[in-house]
């Protein structure tokens, strides 16, 4: 049940990312692009298992994201806004299909399972 609930997590916050990407009319072009350069964060493995972890779990958490998408609304900051709503759309759809946050004891060690 909590795997169920973590998927459906995921795609709410997907979905929601994509819904407010429209409202603002930004360019799907950007979207497509942009959608998965946010998995760059996996060089961090590169260093050590310890480091990859910590790296992607920063770039893969809804916290910056977030963040973000509250500091672009305030200073009324498109760019901003448009990239990190692709970022939380990025995060979610992770989440969706089973991509966790990483334990460091492997990359395939995640929140949701041994992938």
């Amino acid at each position: 049940m909590p795997r169920l609930l973590l998927h459906l997590e995921g795609a709410i916050v997907f979905l929601t990312s994509l819904y407010f990407y429209q409202q603002n009319d930004f360019s799907w072009l950007a979207f497509v692009f942009l959608l998965l350069v946010f998995d760059i964060s996996m060089l961090g493995y590169l260093v050590n298992e310890r480091a990859g972890a910590v790296i992607y779990n920063i770039s893969h958490s809804y916290i910056l994201p977030v963040v973000l998408i509250l500091v672009a609304i305030i200073t009324s900051v498109d760019w901003l806004l448009m990239i990190s709503l692709i970022w939380m759309a990025h995060n979610g759809m992770d989440r969706m299909f089973g991509y966790g946050l990483k334990y460091p004891s492997g990359f395939k060690d995640t929140h949701f399972q041994k992938v």
